[in-house]
């Protein structure tokens, strides 16, 4: 490839706009070079603003790991099933396994429009007013789960808060990696699964409604918090160079960097975002949902999808349902929410072991090696699960729980926050909301057909599979770790326009760690 003398034509639409590209883009090269040569720390140190606001950005994905950890364990706290549930012979009151699927599933229903509508959204009106949006429309859907008086209302109550969850999970992490890339998503939503196992644990004393009300009501923070903050945050250069908003993409630019640097570093980084931009529209015509499956696009598209949908093949619901499933399987109330708070609490080490690890092994690396250990785990709990149908030991549900809280740390140390590392590099910049709305539209549809599921596996009143669903994810997982074979290909130190180029030139994932930019920009 040649060294490019790339017009800014093609990004600004007017030639206004394109006065206002102060320095050659010919020099973009030069400042991708100097970004994929940048070491972490000064990373950290010239970029210490945009870090701070893909954080602020990020903290939303805390109210999705609340929620859906709410939901699961609600099901196994005795005053909540006590007020939804019905009083059976053998085991006390429950909420039925269809409700439990129901109620498993609402969230994910919506999440499904927020994903598609997220795409659609950032694109036109920017990051910071679509998650505004969403937060102001989930403070008062709260006010529905709070005073629901039934199953029926508080189904409908978990769809319409999957809606702006759903929008927080596709912008929170695009404008997380366009402004900073940090795997930060996994790492939040395991402190919100955090949050809400305390939460739930110290509700446990409380008698009557507030024992469930609480734990809603908390929801409420989160707003309030992020509101005034996202609405200081600077906009996206990325979004705003692709609206030819040239002028407000350096000011972003400059508010997102650290003091330390020049004029010459904005315009030399605003240039870079404006050469990639060009580059990849030199590819693709237009940014559509419909683009996402044409050409070189579509086979990124569905690398990005089997990495999302890889979450539920894993073993995740079985993790997520871990407070009912260790009460079912004969551990007290107590020990099922002191388990599940354990296993979410090294969630959150596991983490901050990630940012440790990443920086020095290789993405798909990890990625793949984390799926295979998970598979052996979930074989061992599906094992465990033979034995305990012939012994009254109750050491082997306690052992099942372990498995599970080393699972979660795993999970959290590698593959989780990979998943959003990988899912926001591998399409272009282009199509990365819509790619990765897409790829959460089907990781929710397969959250669905899990969360219908696996209520069933677990309630005593229906298939009662029990630790043996351990062998149905493990058949799963084992799917996933093929697909991350052959398909997930190594995105370490690579820029956007790298990655452009491994897929301009075919290049299979198995070798492209060893394809460097030199081989690629020959």
């Amino acid at each position: 490839m040649k060294d490019p003398e790339v017009s800014a034509t093609s990004v600004p639409s007017t030639p206004e706009m394109m006065a206002k590209v102060e320095v050659p883009l010919s020099k973009a090269p030069e400042a991708l070079l100097q970004q994929h040569d940048l070491p972490v720390s000064k990373a950290v140190f010239l970029y210490k603003k945009a870090i701070f606001w893909s954080i602020v950005m990020s903290t939303s994905i805390i109210m999705e790991g609340y929620d859906t950890l709410l939901i699961g364990s609600f099901f196994g706290q005795p005053a909540f099933a006590e007020k939804y549930g019905h009083l059976t012979k053998k085991h006390g009151h429950q909420i039925s396994a269809p409700w439990q699927s129901g109620l498993n599933i609402g969230s994910t229903c919506g999440q499904l429009a927020g994903l598609l509508l997220a795409g659609y959204a950032s694109e036109r009106f920017g990051f910071r007013r679509t998650m505004m949006a969403g937060l102001l429309s989930i403070t008062g859907v709260i006010f529905i789960q709070f005073f629901a008086p039934n199953l029926a209302v508080f189904e409908v109550a978990q769809i319409l808060i999957g809606i702006p969850l759903g929008i927080f999970q596709t912008t929170a992490v695009v404008y997380a990696h366009e402004v900073a890339p940090t795997p930060l998503q996994g790492f939040l939503t395991a402190i919100g699964h955090f949050i809400g196992a305390g939460v739930l644990r110290g509700s446990l004393q409380l008698k009557g409604e507030w024992a469930y009300k609480i734990p809603f009501a908390i929801q409420w923070i989160w707003p309030v918090m992020l509101l005034p903050l996202i609405f200081l945050a600077p906009e996206s250069p990325w979004w705003l160079v692709r609206k030819a908003r040239i002028d407000e993409a350096r000011s972003m630019q400059q508010r997102l960097m650290s003091s330390e640097m020049t004029s010459e570093n904005v315009n030399r980084d605003v240039n870079m975002i404006v050469y990639t931009t060009d580059l990849e529209r030199e590819i693709q015509s237009k940014s559509s949902y419909l683009a996402c499956f044409k050409g070189q696009d579509l086979q990124r598209t569905l690398v990005v999808i089997g990495i999302y949908c890889t979450q539920t093949m894993c073993g995740n619901p079985l993790r997520s349902s871990s407070t009912y499933f260790l009460e079912q399987a004969g551990l007290p109330t107590g020990q099922s929410f002191d388990m599940t708070m354990i296993s979410y609490a090294l969630a959150v080490l596991g983490g901050i072991a990630s940012w440790a690890m990443l920086p020095f092994y290789g993405r798909r690396t990890v990625y793949f090696w984390s799926l295979v250990m998970m598979l052996v785990l979930l074989i061992i709990i599906g094992a465990l699960g033979v034995e305990d149908n012939h012994t009254s030991n109750r050491a082997i549900p306690r052992a099942i729980g372990s498995i599970l809280i080393i699972s979660s740390f795993l999970y959290n140390a590698a593959m989780g926050p990979l998943t959003n590392t990988l899912c926001v590099s591998i399409p272009s910049s282009l199509l990365r909301s819509k790619s990765v709305a897409l790829a959460r539209w089907f990781y929710a549809a397969t959250g669905i057909a899990a969360g219908i599921m696996q209520p069933y596996m677990n309630n005593p009143e229906a298939w009662n599979w029990g630790a043996k669903s351990g062998f149905f994810w493990a058949g799963a997982c084992l799917l996933s770790v093929i697909f991350a074979y052959f398909f997930v290909p190594e995105t370490k130190d690579r820029t956007t326009a790298e990655i452009d180029l491994l897929y301009e030139r075919g290049i299979s994932a198995r070798y492209s760690k060893n394809a460097t930019l030199i081989e690629l920009d020959d």
